[in-house]
């Protein structure tokens, strides 16, 4: 972070820093903004100290017909629960096959958030008190059901704001999230002769 933020200066000119209670807002002469979230501190230095601190973290990865759950400490996952339901794509055919069709669909995919839904319960709540947070991804809208089961409101209340974008959950895909969840995101904009652009860079803690 501390060389990313010398880069930042290189490119467009004297800068301030403004280390706020969550967030650290760097603008520069140029007009170009980055801001990114932090755990804490008053200066740069002790922002990027705590942004390095390893952390216990829950994820959940949930896309419609499968679901992997796992605890990471750093980069590598100590637990870990992956599944595969069956739910089948729509057809456009009309009719009655159609309405059978989605509610066999339906049914299937009720199915499938439920699993998901019981490894998080199993996997995450017991450990619950030893997790720094919890990074979600996967489908909003699946990850809005399991946000509606009660046993897993105390799961829900430490998740993070982002979601990571995921392929279909698989445990190789879960290592990989451990890996994009010790990452800072950084928002970009550029007010320069281009107009105002808004990017979003990922950078490992620490880098």
């Amino acid at each position: 972070m501390a060389g990313w933020i010398r880069r930042f200066a290189d490119r467009h000119g004297e800068i301030d820093v403004h280390v706020r209670e969550t967030e650290v807002e760097i603008v520069a002469g140029d007009g170009a903004k980055a801001t990114f979230t932090t755990r804490g501190g008053t200066s740069v230095e002790e922002v990027v100290e705590r942004l390095a601190e390893p952390r216990r973290i829950g994820l959940v990865l949930v896309r419609l017909g499968g679901h992997s759950v796992g605890v990471a400490f750093g980069a590598r996952v100590e637990v870990s629960a992956t599944d595969r339901k069956q739910v089948h794509g729509r057809i456009r055919a009309g009719g009655w096959s159609q309405q059978r069709f989605a509610r066999r669909r339906e049914g299937q995919a009720r199915v499938a958030l439920q699993a998901a839904a019981d490894d998080v319960a199993r996997v995450l709540v017991p450990r619950l008190a030893e997790l720094d947070s919890v990074v979600l991804g996967g489908d909003r809208q699946a990850l809005d059901v399991l946000r509606d089961d009660r046993r897993l409101s105390g799961v829900f209340a430490k998740a993070e704001d982002r979601v990571l974008d995921v392929p279909e959950p698989r445990r190789s895909v879960l290592d990989e999230a451990a890996e994009r969840a010790r990452c800072v995101e950084i928002v970009i904009q550029d007010t320069g002769a281009t107009g105002p652009v808004a990017g979003r860079m990922d950078t490992g803690e620490g880098a």
